[in-house]
């Protein structure tokens, strides 16, 4: 059988973008042909060093292509995605899905403006992006790549196959610091730490309640409530700075957890947080009712080293925000697979090419970002219970 090819493009040339191309080499049941990049900033470096074409617009580029790929920072992400929803193209659009990006002032700060304007603003924005979603040929692929890590899909399994009922789980993302410069600031970033990196495991959690409830009676459990609380830990005025720790952020969280209630009453409790050393910190645990999952994505055990002196492993990768490379540590044989990139991509192009259903969908995305906008302001209020709007 003749395999269907795809046209792509690539909006964005940062941290995402690059991993995105690296996955589109891993694609095997669709031919993929890269066509370009429209990028603001170093467009030009991009596609020289991977060989494709640089478009000097987003409508230049959506001209070529049957998909893009929005891999820049979240304050453009639902002006790019309705802008190829609206030409009939598909849209890949990475986490977070959109969010409240400030007022527009010189003055604004993330700590003083009222958490329910963001929360407001936010789920206007999902309701463009569905509608635009609706009215299209193309679709919204959100690129959570902890849906498609393999040991997320595993769980997957075990309750299709055992029809468990998850009662708690328990999930962090933590590591040493983003190093976009950007992300140190709601305005470009949406928020700070419980949106950055908690989006990963709590969309992980809110995933698997969606496959319990498709398997046992073919509706999803969606989220009920959330009660939450952000920290700043590293502009505390007494926070010592020894420089292994991201200590420049401007009005962003640096700390923060999540509790969720479900429909069910079921419970997940989520943990992100940039003041963790050693490496990125990625897991979930699931605590059903025939049986515990702990699925460890990052670090793993899958591979572990002794290197006595750090110049040894000068031009070794061992794993993300590591750190040292001294001592003992757990490289990971292929990251990018633990982590669910290729996966992630492989099922994106299988469902434009040929029609097949995604997991991680439009819906997930908005659900998430209705969660963390909901947490937001509970948080604002020292942990009082805000209802969440599920989609």
């Amino acid at each position: 059988m003749q395999k269907p090819t795809v046209r792509c493009g690539i909006v964005g040339a940062g941290f995402s973008a690059s991993f995105h191309f690296e996955a589109l080499q891993k694609v095997h049941g669709t031919n993929v042909d890269i066509v370009g990049v429209f990028a603001k900033e170093r467009g030009d470096e991009y596609a020289q060093r991977r060989g494709i074409a640089q478009f000097d617009s987003l409508e230049a580029l959506l001209d070529e292509v049957d998909v893009v790929h929005v891999c820049t920072p979240p304050v453009v992400h639902e002006a790019i995605t309705i802008a190829a929803l609206e030409r009939d193209k598909f849209a890949i659009c990475e986490k977070p899905l959109t969010g409240y990006f400030g007022d527009g002032s010189d003055t604004f700060h993330g700590d003083t403006f009222p958490k329910q304007e963001a929360l407001n603003f936010a789920l206007a924005s999902i309701d463009r992006m569905l509608a635009a979603e609706k009215k299209s040929k193309g679709r919204i692929l959100y690129a959570e790549n902890w849906v498609y890590a393999p040991a997320i899909q595993k769980e997957r399994e075990i309750l299709e196959k055992t029809g468990g009922q998850v009662l708690w789980m328990h999930g962090e993302e933590a590591h040493s610091g983003s190093h976009a410069h950007t992300y140190a600031y709601w305005k470009f970033s949406g928020g700070g730490v419980m949106i950055g990196k908690g989006c990963h495991p709590l969309t992980a959690a809110l995933y698997l309640k969606r496959v319990e409830g498709r398997t046992r009676n073919g509706k999803p459990i969606r989220p009920r409530a959330v009660s939450a609380r952000t920290h700043a830990i590293t502009r505390l005025e007494g926070f010592r700075d020894e420089g292994h720790i991201r200590a420049d952020y401007y009005d962003i969280d640096d700390f923060s957890l999540m509790h969720v209630v479900f429909e069910d009453g079921t419970l997940a409790d989520i943990f992100a947080s940039d003041i963790v050393l050693g490496g990125i910190h990625n897991w979930l645990e699931v605590n059903a009712n025939n049986h515990r999952v702990i699925c460890n994505i990052n670090p793993n055990t899958a591979m572990q080293a002794y290197n006595p002196v750090e110049a040894n492993f000068k031009d070794i990768y061992v794993v993300e925000k590591i750190g040292t490379k001294q001592g003992w540590s757990c490289p990971s044989p292929d990251e990018d697979w633990f982590t669910g990139y290729p996966q992630e991509i492989e099922a994106f192009y299988r469902a434009i090419s040929r029609g097949e259903p995604v997991e991680s969908d439009s819906r997930l995305a908005a659900d998430c970002i209705s969660t963390i906008y909901s947490a937001y302001v509970s948080a604002e209020q020292n942990g009082r219970e805000v209802a969440v709007k599920a989609f």
